[in-house]
């Protein structure tokens, strides 16, 4: 399935994405997600839109975050 990404990568304070809306760990995980997993994600983007309306990207998606969520996600397997 393709990606939501919209090429405006920007955390809020929760980790979530202010231009596709999905959390760092799903971005993260995405490649490794099923088609079921990434659909369902992707039917939850317009309610995290309108939830996170608003919202200011508060810091850049960067490498740190990227690894911490790597990390995170190595923990959970």
């Amino acid at each position: 399935m393709r990606s939501p990404c919209v090429a405006r990568c920007g955390l809020n304070d929760e980790d979530y994405c202010m231009g596709c809306f999905r959390h760092i760990d799903e971005i993260v995980a995405w490649r490794d997600t099923s088609d079921a997993e990434q659909a369902a994600i992707i039917e939850q983007l317009a309610a995290r839109k309108a939830h996170f309306d608003g919202d200011d990207n508060k810091q850049i998606l960067s490498r740190a975050k990227w690894l911490e969520a790597e990390a995170r996600l190595a923990q959970k397997a």
